[in-house]
């Protein structure tokens, strides 16, 4: 399991990251403080706080998913 913290600003990367994850044939979630979405779920993801930095966990790995979250990572 990866765990990586990331800032989502806009709708248009909120829809890139479900892009990438929805590419991954392993569950992903995306959480802060109690709440758990599924990463694949654009309708979800839009409903969280995206002024809050948010926690995604990965079960499993792919590279091209992981290059594409660096682009919304948080030192």
């Amino acid at each position: 399991m990866k765990t990586s913290k990331i800032k989502l600003n806009e709708a248009s990367e909120v829809e890139e990251f479900v892009k990438a994850a929805g590419k991954c044939d392993f569950d992903i979630d995306i959480f802060y403080n109690r709440v758990i979405i599924d990463a694949k779920s654009i309708l979800g993801i839009m409903s969280m706080d995206l002024t809050q930095e948010l926690t995604v966990q990965c079960y499993g790995e792919d590279k091209e998913f992981d290059k594409a979250i660096q682009k919304f990572a948080i030192s």
